[in-house]
């Protein structure tokens, strides 16, 4: 389903019981100036919606839908239910969710509900009910938005009533508790289970976790939450026949769910993203959950609901953007498959926790250079809106699964310096960096139509998936294969006889013992290239070995190997080699592949296409040149060869006559 909103739309949370009355029609003849298209309304209004319980006031609501209405502005309806009202928790302190310690996690802040907790649901589902009733049909309400940020803060609950209900999923997986038993590998320590009903979470221990416990619990904690969120959209749809989604975090910092599994029961799939200053590269960051929430919606358009116009206010030190910053960020992600660009909030907050998160009006009020770009923001929307429904084009494919990163991410492997985040980012960081485009999709997904596949850190890989790979390099596909992957299968039990385990055979090497490097030290290939984290004794009866180490616990092995398939390859990188060897490799695989991409890269700058749209975003220090024929659309100008992007800018050109 496409975007119910018109054009490439700049929305906002609006939060209107925050403000006096009369604020609110001025509220929305500002949002018409700035070219504000909709609004996501009611996220956390459940204590004014539902005062006392089974006492419902909709009066202050239907006025601020009349005003929106009135004024043209779309909404984006949102159940309300992320966080339970004062009186609720009061009554019922046993929804609240419970830590690994045991822990209470206490209301004061929000989302403070265990996922499993039938009493919450009632709960909820009775004001969902009530709410649908009265807009399921309402003009203004273009899309339902289901709670808010699920699992943000409460994707792991460990309580008893979590305990039960964990007992019930792995029932319904296992059927016994022998299959149990095999699955999670409970000869090792005396683990044993003679029934389900002596399971408990992975609650604080004495030591190391069981890994596959682990697992399941991740797998049980994201379906808990999709349960609940099919339970609210069931109840929508039962009264309303408008399209529901959630806002999912496709982030590097939220991993709770499996948005692969969520994103196939969305209408529209919808994200929320914020650019995180922690890390080295924060807008290559951005680059890759705008390329992955494109997976998660399968290749279709999807729907940013929130970002920030400038800081936010939970980092350390929470950055400011800078001049022109607002429309390069915005249109990064419109390049990558939005449809829409909804940011938090319309105004900045007088009171509470997010009171120095920046907002579409400041503190300062439209009287003000911030203001100004945002309203900057809407025109250019406005004169991109053709672009609305278009899907990227991308010639590669970079592997990502969640099932994987919980896996992944445990104690007790060979190094705890190893993290799955770390090489699925940096290739794609890479691949893009040379101007291709990449898709971040699941395993599973069809890979006939790419010409590159990177698998990065797979540890965690099913049997068809690797046939899958091995079919795809038969048919003259290209695999790059990275050191720790397919290592276990989905339970997390090694694949004997060797490492790589489930890639072996396609990339024609074998390991016996991995030898991980120490925090700072590195090593040299022979080709000249460094090297850190990860070595491994490898050996390659049947491929061809293309570097080897130097220097390091394991000189003249392989590092690098290539094995030819008919017309495809299948390549592997046993270590984490630096970023100039990294775009160097990225650079041979996506030439000797053929992937779509400029003869040499431009430094700084970010090149998308979008359809039949070039999108060319200069973050760069100096005026770039890129080849070009079309129409610019933020200019409207014509482009015959070659467009020039002024430092801090971008252009948006529709190839062709």
């Amino acid at each position: 389903m496409t975007v119910p909103f018109d054009g490439i739309a700049l929305g906002c949370d609006y939060n209107p019981e925050q403000w006096p009355r009369e604020v609110w029609p001025y509220d929305v003849e500002l949002m018409r100036g700035a070219g504000v298209g909709f609004v996501t309304l009611g996220v956390f209004s459940w204590a004014l919606l539902e005062p006392s319980p089974g006492r419902f006031d909709f009066d202050w609501f239907d006025e601020v839908l009349a005003v929106l209405h009135t004024g043209g502005i779309a909404v984006d309806m949102a159940t309300a239910t992320a966080s339970p009202p004062p009186w609720l928790t009061t009554a019922h302190p046993e929804i609240l969710p419970v830590d690994a310690r045991g822990a209470t996690l206490w209301p004061g802040g929000r989302q403070a509900w265990c996922p499993s907790s039938p009493v919450f649901r009632d709960h909820a589902l009775r004001l969902v009910a009530e709410m649908a009733r009265r807009y399921g049909d309402h003009p203004a309400v273009r899309l339902w938005h289901v709670s808010n940020e699920l699992g943000c803060h409460n994707g792991r609950c460990y309580c008893d009533v979590s305990a039960a209900a964990f007992r019930v999923w792995l029932t319904d997986r296992y059927g016994s508790a022998e299959k149990l038993n095999d699955a999670w590998g409970t000869a090792f320590w005396s683990q044993h289970y003679g029934g389900f009903d002596e399971v408990l979470p992975p609650r604080l221990g004495t030591a190391t976790p069981n890994p596959t416990q682990e697992l399941d619990f991740a797998r049980f904690c994201s379906d808990e939450l999709l349960s609940h969120y099919r339970a609210e959209r069931d109840v929508l749809r039962a009264h309303s026949a408008v399209p529901v989604t959630t806002n999912l975090m496709v982030t590097a910092h939220q991993s709770e769910q499996d948005n692969h599994r969520w994103g196939r029961e969305l209408d529209v799939v919808a994200q929320d993203h914020y650019l995180d200053h922690r890390l080295a590269d924060p807008h290559a960051e951005q680059s890759f959950a705008s390329d992955l929430t494109r997976g998660v919606a399968r290749g279709a358009p999807w729907l940013l609901m929130e970002s920030a116009p400038s800081a936010v206010n939970w980092q350390p030190v929470n950055r400011a953007k800078r001049p022109g910053e607002l429309l390069l960020d915005s249109l990064s992600y419109v390049a990558r498959g939005a449809d829409a660009v909804g940011f938090f909030q319309w105004r900045a907050s007088r009171a509470g926790a997010e009171k120095f998160h920046s907002a579409l009006v400041p503190h300062a009020g439209p009287d003000s250079a911030a203001y100004r770009e945002v309203v900057g923001l809407g025109a250019a929307l406005a004169r991109i809106g053709e672009v609305a429904g278009s899907r990227v084009r991308a010639d590669v494919a970079v592997l990502f699964d969640w099932e994987c990163w919980w896996a992944c991410d445990q104690p007790s492997h060979p190094s705890g310096e190893l993290r799955y985040l770390d090489a699925p980012t940096r290739w794609h960081r890479a691949i893009t960096g040379l101007g291709a485009t990449a898709d971040v999709v699941a395993p599973g997904t069809e890979l006939r139509g790419y010409r590159l596949v990177v698998v990065p850190t797979l540890y965690l890989c099913s049997d068809a998936t690797a046939a899958a790979l091995a079919e795809y390099v038969r048919g003259g596909g290209h695999v790059l294969v990275t050191y720790f992957s397919g290592l276990v299968d989905e339970s997390d039990h090694i694949r004997l006889g060797g490492y790589p385990g489930a890639f072996r055979e396609l990339l024609g090497v074998r390991s016996e013992e991995f030898a991980p490097l120490l925090p700072g030290e590195t090593v040299t290939l022979d080709d000249g290239s460094s090297a850190d984290l990860w070595t491994e004794s490898l050996a390659a009866p049947d491929a061809e070995v293309l570097a080897r180490y130097v220097d390091g616990p394991l000189p003249g092995t392989p590092a690098l190997t290539r094995r030819a398939v008919g017309a495809g390859a299948a390549w592997y990188v046993a270590t984490r080699l630096d970023d100039a060897a990294l775009s160097r490799l990225a650079d041979r695989l996506t030439r000797e592949a053929g992937v779509t991409r400029p003869e040499e890269p431009v430094v700084g700058v970010e090149l998308v296409r979008r359809g039949r749209y070039l999108f060319v975003l200069n973050r760069g220090d100096a005026p770039a040149a890129v080849p070009a024929h079309g129409t610019e659309l933020l200019s409207g100008g014509q482009v015959d060869g070659t467009v020039t992007v002024a430092a801090g800018a971008a252009a948006v050109i529709r190839e062709g006559t």
